[in-house]
């Protein structure tokens, strides 16, 4: 057993002997690409998000050194016609690049992977013949020309020197040039049967465009037939809630929206394991070590940032073209660039069909906002802080108390909004609602060109609280909102989730800047 080539199966082993949602048949789908032009995979998640526990697995299903058959017969992957084609018959190079961006910090960090890994290798077969200036590719070409063998390489992490070192540096050129020399060489498809690389970010783009151009990829953005393996979908978040004797709907309001690919329910994993393990939600995002990279992006000074960011804060969507971003983080040249890379981080989600991203849920909104108060985004942190005071005061019916809050959420954000765009101005009103999230279901309908917008907060499961529908007007009153509300019988539509209603009509009246609120109840 060596310390990168045949370690066995005992890390796999580990992650058994604790809590475990089968994603075993991620290796029917790597299974598929061995021996093929799809050999070379590069599957790239963010942060907590299972990228090692994966990895860990698919080692130990193929290291030939061990047995790892009593680690698969309770999973799903023992059922399929792959299963036993392919069950520890390989030799297996397994490299954590994570362990030498923490140990080496100059530009001779991809030597010191050469060099550990070829006497690593040489020492599994000291029968072959090398000769001392061979390199590693060398050393596999005639292992494989000796033996008949041929190499699963796993690589966890690929990314961390991409991350550590600037583009220009010279680790980078001899990594990039390291990783060509080991992919596009001619003799690739006969010493690999499969490469499996995880990482943050996306490789294609690294560098040069045809750098290697031979990996097919599957990301946050375009997962193609992984998604069903980025997180845990809602089925399994049920099992495991009711193993676990905890309500379903918390860990969705908290852990739940990422859309990857066309799955467009799924969770955090790391998040739900650790509120089943603390039995209770919150955010347990602080120690993904990617809190500074946020905060500093979304502070660029792109045209349109900031109000898409705010926007987004205040639970709407906006448009992004991900195609752009070169995959480089050190390289950030627009607006799209900054989404793109909060996509990979997992602060935002994405919607393909739509071209569209947003923040997924209630633990990712807590930390984007933590960015934006870092940031001294002052205007929107004081609505924030306030929205608790606003809901409140909606439902304690004091439509003065209501008027005064908008107005002055509306008066503070004029700086980063349009003041008398209805966009906007539903905008803020989502955002000086921004507590209310915390117990409602907010839907939100943007202006539809007849100068109103609509905002209806629904009550979570197990939460005693009415409903409330909200209606804007602009240069009219408060009771024409409230008229509207009933004219377009939207209690009508919500009735069914509670016993009762709050309407709420708020008037701008865009001379005077001044806001006026009327709130009635309503009951079936």
């Amino acid at each position: 057993m060596g310390t990168y080539i045949n370690i066995g199966n005992a890390a796999f082993q580990s992650v058994r002997n604790g809590e475990f949602v089968d994603k075993s048949k991620l290796i029917s789908v790597v299974n598929s690409t061995l021996f093929t032009e799809r050999r070379f995979s590069c599957v790239t998640r963010c942060r907590r998000f299972g990228k090692s526990l994966a990895a860990k697995m698919l080692a130990a299903y193929y290291d030939h050194s061990v047995d790892s058959r009593a680690l698969f017969v309770d999973l799903q992957i023992v059922n399929d016609p792959s299963f036993e084609q392919h069950l520890n018959k390989y030799p297996v190079i397994y490299l954590d690049l994570s362990a030498f961006t923490e140990r080496f910090k100059n530009d001779s960090i991809v030597d010191k992977i050469k060099e550990k890994l070829r006497a690593d290798i040489l020492e599994a077969y000291p029968q072959v013949k090398v000769k001392e200036d061979d390199d590693l590719m060398e050393v596999l070409i005639k292992i494989n020309a000796a033996t008949g063998e041929t190499f699963i390489l796993i690589v966890d992490e690929w990314d961390a020197i991409c991350r550590e070192f600037p583009s220009s540096s010279p680790a980078m050129d001899n990594y990039v040039g390291w990783m060509r020399r080991m992919f596009k060489d001619v003799n690739a498809a006969r010493v690999f049967a499969g490469v499996y690389m995880t990482g943050i970010l996306p490789i294609k783009k690294y560098k040069t465009e045809s750098a290697l151009n031979n990996f097919i990829e599957y990301s946050m953005v375009e997962p193609v037939d992984m998604g069903r393996f980025f997180g845990f979908t809602k089925e399994e978040v049920c099992t495991l809630a009711a193993k676990h004797d905890m309500g379903i709907d918390e860990l969705e309001k908290w852990y739940d929206g990422y859309q990857i690919g066309d799955d467009k329910s799924m969770f955090n994993p790391n998040s739900v394991m650790q509120a089943l393990r603390s039995r209770r939600c919150r955010s347990f995002w602080a120690s993904t070590g990617a809190f500074d990279a946020v905060a500093r992006y979304i502070n660029m000074n792109y045209e349109g940032l900031k109000d898409d960011i705010i926007r987004m804060v205040a639970g709407g969507r906006c448009i992004v073209d991900p195609t752009g971003f070169r995959n480089d983080v050190s390289d950030i040249r627009s607006k799209d660039d900054v989404l793109t890379v909060l996509i990979h981080l997992g602060y935002l989600s994405y919607n393909w069909q739509e071209s569209e991203c947003y923040i997924p849920n209630l633990e990712v909104a807590g930390e984007m906002v933590n960015a934006v108060k870092s940031n001294n985004w002052e205007p929107l942190v004081n609505a924030i802080q306030q929205s608790r005071q606003l809901l409140q005061a909606v439902l304690e019916g004091d439509s003065e108390a209501v008027a005064r809050g908008v107005e002055s959420a509306h008066d503070e954000n004029t700086s980063i909004l349009s003041y008398n765009n209805e966009n906007s101005l539903a905008c803020v009103l989502s955002i000086a609602f921004y507590y209310a999230r915390n117990n409602y279901i907010i839907h939100r309908e943007l202006a539809t060109g007849k100068g109103f917008a609509d905002l209806v907060l629904i009550p979570r499961k197990n939460v005693e609280s009415p409903a409330i529908v909200l209606e804007l007007k602009f240069n009219k009153d408060a009771d024409s909102a409230i008229s509207q509300i009933k004219r377009q019988q939207y209690p009508m539509k919500v009735a069914d989730y509670v016993d009762h209603l709050l309407l709420v009509g708020i008037n701008y009246d865009r001379e005077a800047k001044t806001h006026e609120c009327l709130i009635e109840r309503w009951c079936k």
